[in-house]
């Protein structure tokens, strides 16, 4: 870890922000971020003051510590103050996760602030659009995460050639 001269880089004080964030957001001390992630106490706290750049490695385990993706560390304070409006004034997506928490396992804040944010035709989601639309991400992440694995193989390159070609089969149309 580098520690970063007086004026710390955007990077490091949006995690900063974020490690706070969680921290209050699930009532954790520095002692409990450090007993959850396995980090020391001095990295914890350099990390929140935004006084180190930090290894990919460590902001994993910290997230994991939070119990929750590391694009989580990444949020910054504008989208997570727009996500709580596009939540204030679409309620019954709440409901929605609520009634249906197994469509949503695996969610980031991310993911929830996306759905929230989508309204259905005149206006907010009603509980049959949020479904449509919640299942419409998982399908979306499921391809993703099936890229992802045929991107490892023999076949990546195979793969990247078609969706290159998909890709500008779409841009022509446009």
């Amino acid at each position: 870890m580098i520690a970063i001269a007086p004026g710390p880089t955007v990077p490091a004080r949006v995690v900063a922000h974020n490690v706070r964030r969680l921290m209050a957001s699930f009532d954790m001390t520095y002692d409990q971020v450090v007993e959850a992630s396995g980090l020391d106490q001095r990295t914890v706290r350099a990390i929140a003051r935004a006084e180190k750049n930090t290894h990919a490695r460590t902001l994993h385990r910290l997230a994991e510590g939070f119990g929750v993706a590391v694009e989580e560390l990444f949020v910054d304070a504008g989208s997570i103050a727009a996500a709580g409006f596009d939540e204030a004034t679409n309620p019954v997506v709440s409901h929605v996760i609520e009634s249906h928490a197994s469509v949503f396992e695996g969610w980031s804040a991310g993911d929830f602030a996306e759905l929230h944010s989508r309204f259905g035709h005149g206006g907010e989601l009603n509980e049959r659009g949020t479904l449509e639309a919640a299942e419409q991400m998982n399908r979306k992440r499921e391809v993703i995460a099936q890229a992802r694995v045929v991107l490892e193989t023999s076949d990546g390159k195979l793969l990247e050639e078609f969706v290159k070609m998909l890709y500008d089969r779409v841009q022509v149309k446009s």
